[in-house]
Order: C-alpha cells, then structure tokens, then sequence
C-alpha cells in the first residue's frame, strides 16, 4: 500500500510537470486552467472525471485487495480447516479467558500457557471433556461436549507453539 502510494505521488508529479510544460509554463496552465475559455472547462471536467473515476476504483480495489481471510489463525499462519475454524471461535468465546495462545490472541493467566505446553489433541479434548482435578479444579468438566469440544482440541493442537 505504501508503494502504490508513493509511486503514485511521483506519477502526479510527472503529470503535473508535463501539464505546466505543455501550457506554457505556470502563467500558461493557471490561464488554461482559471480560464473561461471553452477548452479550459472541457479540461478541468476531464480532469476531475478522471481523479473522482480513478479514485471511485483504485480505493476499493486497493480496499479489496488487501483484505483477505485465508482461514489463517493469527501470526502463527496455520491453514484451517472449517471444523478447527469452528473451533477458534469456540476458543475465543470460553478458552481465552484462562489461557495463553497467541494464535487466538488469548493472554489469559489462570490456566497454563498453551503455546508453550504444545498439548496433542486427545490431551485437550480430554481437559475440555473433563475438566482438571476432576472437575473440581480451576478447569471445571464439560466446557464444550460432543462435536463442539472435538473442534476446539483440533483448533488448539494445530495452532499451539507455531508462532
């Protein structure tokens, strides 16, 4: 974005260059311009059709362009599949609340550190699906259950530690 702004400003510039060159120098393009003259009102709607057109398309394309969704988890860049999507919202709405993971931009300090305990899918499925010290912990059982538990187990063991 920075580039197109800059090499844009230069293009400007040239194109103003070339306009004060072709009228004569200043005096002559400030007379082309302010003018009366039926070329100088065909010359100024011209230009500003092509600054509102080129305007009207370059920002919502360049808008467009730049916005994305790769299903990708944060800076970890972990390509999702639909179900562990599913379960980074499902993460974001319970989990971040205790715990750390940087793919979800959770700084929850209760519960451990997820990217630096890195757990594989059954540890977490079974964490959710039971809870820690057998439910009477700080991790109570029965979070998430079924399909919706499976889903958050899937999302943490494919995004834990890959930052």
């Amino acid at each position: 974005m920075a580039a197109l702004l800059f090499i844009g400003f230069w293009v400007l510039l040239g194109l103003t260059a070339l306009f004060i060159g072709m009228s004569g120098g200043p005096r002559g393009a400030r007379a082309r311009l302010y003018g009366q003259s039926k070329g100088a009102r065909r010359t100024i709607a011209i230009v500003v059709t092509v600054v509102f057109v080129g305007m009207g398309i370059a920002i919502p394309a360049v808008v467009i362009a730049g916005n994305e969704d790769d299903n990708e988890a944060g800076a970890a860049r972990v390509k999702l599949s639909e179900s562990q999507e599913r379960g980074r919202e499902l993460f974001g709405q319970v989990c971040q609340q205790c715990h750390t993971l940087a793919a979800s931009d959770a700084v929850g300090r209760v519960g451990p550190n997820l990217d630096t305990l890195k757990p594989p899918k059954a540890l977490v499925l079974d964490a959710v699906l039971n809870g820690r010290a057998r439910g009477a912990g700080t991790m109570p059982a029965g979070l998430y259950t079924g399909r919706d538990a499976e889903y958050v187990a899937s999302y943490v063991a494919a995004v834990a530690g890959k930052q």
